[in-house]
């Protein structure tokens, strides 16, 4: 499955929205901010994250980059 930022901010806007949050208007922040965490959020997982595979000819960690 890929990661996709634009999908991630659309669900974090729909949830923010679904608690009461205004996410249009002239002084709402809160889409740019779950646009924000979205693309951090994935930046982190595609950069840091690992796997571990424990056995087989293919055991080690790798990165799932």
């Amino acid at each position: 499955m890929a990661l996709d930022k634009t999908s991630l901010t659309d669900k974090l806007v729909k949830e923010l929205q679904a608690r009461g949050f205004e996410t249009n208007g002239p002084h709402a922040k809160s889409a740019a901010m779950a646009e924000a965490i979205a693309h951090a959020v994935i930046d982190e997982i595609t950069q840091n994250a690992q796997v571990t595979v424990d056995v087989g000819s293919s055991a080690g960690e790798y990165s799932i980059c």
